[in-house]
């Protein structure tokens, strides 16, 4: 899609993308940030078109099916998803280059969200030293998200 100009470009996220640096584990779709232009509705799914002209019209999961699992365009509006998909490392899979969100910014999303699978996987990132801490507090002090750090720190971090 990127090639062919449909999206600019794309940056792996959510459980995909934190499984780019930590254990795998088990997860149901996979979650893509892409910049969607400001004249364009947030409600239009980027690539659709160009996506059913290939034959992939299963909607499953809130996503597109794509060779077996449901995606999930997700436009990056907020100012940490837009950091997270600007600034995506290049790594390879299989030998094809993948934008994938760094570490630090796929845990503060995590701590954003608050899940409790993103809690289980926010230690999992630093059980597992897959994250540079100086890096990740700084992306928290810039997205203000220093108090729900704190409270992980204090109920998670023993």
């Amino acid at each position: 899609m990127v090639a062919d100009g449909i999206i600019e470009n794309y940056a792996v996220a959510g459980a995909i993308g934190a499984m780019f640096y930590v254990e795998p584990f088990s997860t149901g779709d996979l979650d893509v940030f892409v910049i969607t232009p400001e004249d364009r509705p947030i409600i239009e799914l980027p690539g659709w078109d160009y996506l059913k002209a290939r034959g992939y019209t299963k909607i499953e999961k809130e996503g597109i099916v794509v060779e077996g699992w449901p995606v999930q365009f997700l436009p990056a509006t907020i100012p940490l998803e837009r950091e997270a998909y600007l600034n995506a490392q290049v790594l390879n899979v299989e030998e094809v280059p993948v934008r994938v969100a760094l570490p630090e910014h796929l845990i503060a999303i995590m701590l954003k969200v608050g899940r409790p699978k993103d809690i289980a996987r926010i230690k999992m990132f630093l059980s597992q030293d897959a994250v540079k801490i100086n890096a990740l507090e700084n992306v928290i002090r810039r997205y203000d998200l220093t108090e729900k750090w704190s409270d992980y720190q204090r109920n998670f971090l023993r």
